[in-house]
């Protein structure tokens, strides 16, 4: 056989029992979800060396590969990353379970008694690139949620991905339920993303979780449903009633605090009646923290700053690099942002009401925010113990994907020998 046949035949395989197994998960009991998710924290927290070796593997590739300091942050995983794993095991395994619960009962005049609940959507393909910690996320939250997961890592974490699936196998194995609900394709070839793309018949979901290139390629050639995680262009905004500390604060963690990180600020837009006070003193900030500041005409006033050209608007860097502009005025700003934003999230840093809820009003990001880092555009610190991605589409799930985005619903209705006249 060829090597693509191989990789068909390997797909269809992992499909074939994926299905299967998200037929016994959506009867799973919650306790036993739960279990099994607390073991798989017991697990990767005892097999943490093993995973900090596996990771250094991870590392070392990614040095000879010339990865950009960003990637290899994401890559990265030291004992402090295992423990937030650990701990988004444990904060998703003590939710709620979503599946079974009643969205709306309702009697007709008929005599029917028909109730709406909460339905796994069976199973989920994830596909993504660096983040190793991505593989405990997406497993534990499907799991929740009632679905089987196929997990596609990047080869950057391939070890890494490796490692920590190895202990939430662990815990399903705990908790009696299949191991295949949560898989990890076994290989980094590319064409078993090609094939993950077409597998209608047993892929209910694709969620990429990634850069514009990979969500690009999924958006293009996917046959199955795709719950996109686009690029993190954010934008924050100073507005002319910005508080000049909450606008230092607020800009400094959400471009410095980790670069790499969808969430992190991209441009940098200041009132023009505040540029000379809290603009000058936050983009000073901002260039004694290293961070590149390429502006617009005015910014370039400051030195140390550096021209912004036409591309810098509307891209996301992932670094320590940031766009910066002067608008004359709130309506400017949204503008601005409706042309050159991803919706993903955005932020407005004002101590006017008014304006904050016109930026609320008037912005279709999945995620505006008033004075807070746009760091939080996170689902742990949303309180979904973890997220899977963030959906910057419109239908079924948007912002922060957790196990209750990762449901539907079915009715059920009920008679009594009730016939339609």
């Amino acid at each position: 056989m060829t090597d693509e046949t191989d990789i068909c035949a390997l797909m269809t395989e992992i499909g074939a029992r994926a299905r299967a197994a998200a037929a016994d998960l959506a009867v799973a009991s919650a306790t036993c979800k739960t279990r099994a998710l607390d073991a798989a924290a017991d697990a990767v927290w005892a097999a943490r060396a093993d995973i900090l070796a596996a990771n250094e593997l991870d590392l070392a590739d990614g040095r000879g590969k010339g990865l950009s300091e960003a990637m290899m942050d994401r890559l990265a995983l030291d004992e402090a990353r295992i423990a937030g794993i650990v701990a988004g095991l444990r904060a998703v395994a003590a939710q709620a379970d979503p599946v079974g619960e009643v969205l709306a009962e309702w009697d007709m005049p008929s005599g029917l008694h028909i109730r709406r609940v909460r339905t796994p959507l069976g199973v989920v393909g994830v596909i993504y690139e660096s983040r190793p910690n991505v593989t405990a996320d997406a497993g534990a939250l499907c799991l929740k949620s009632g679905n089987a997961v196929i997990l596609r890592g990047g080869s950057e974490s391939f070890h890494s991905s490796r490692a920590i699936h190895a202990g939430l196998v662990a815990g399903l194995r705990a908790a009696g339920l299949t191991e295949d609900a949560i898989q990890l394709v076994p290989t980094r070839d590319r064409a078993a993303v090609q094939t993950m793309l077409t597998m209608t018949d047993t892929i209910d979901v694709i969620v990429p979780r990634g850069g514009k290139g990979l969500v690009g390629l999924v958006q293009r050639e996917a046959r199955v449903p795709v719950f996109a995680h686009l690029e993190g262009i954010v934008h924050v905004y100073l507005d002319a009633s910005a508080d000049p500390a909450k606008a230092l604060r607020v800009v400094l963690n959400a471009k410095t605090r980790r670069t790499g990180i969808c969430g992190a600020a991209e441009c940098l837009l200041v009132h023009r009646d505040v540029m000379d006070s809290i603009g000058r003193k936050v983009i000073l900030a901002l260039l004694a923290a290293g961070v590149e500041v390429r502006g617009d005409a005015r910014i370039q006033r400051i030195a140390g700053t550096v021209p912004a050209q036409d591309e810098d608007w509307g891209r996301e860097y992932l670094d320590r690099i940031i766009a910066a502009k002067v608008v004359d005025s709130l309506d400017d700003a949204i503008a601005h942002i409706r042309r050159y934003g991803s919706n993903h999230t955005d932020c407005i840093v004002t101590e006017d009401d008014a304006a904050a809820a016109q930026f609320f009003a008037r912005l279709d990001s999945a995620i505006l925010m008033r004075n807070a880092s746009t760091q939080f555009a996170d689902g742990g610190e949303f309180g979904m113990g973890a997220e899977i991605g963030i959906a910057t589409g419109k239908m079924h799930a948007r912002g922060p994907v957790g196990a209750v985005q990762l449901t539907s619903f079915k009715y059920l209705v009920e008679g009594d020998g009730t016939v339609r006249p």
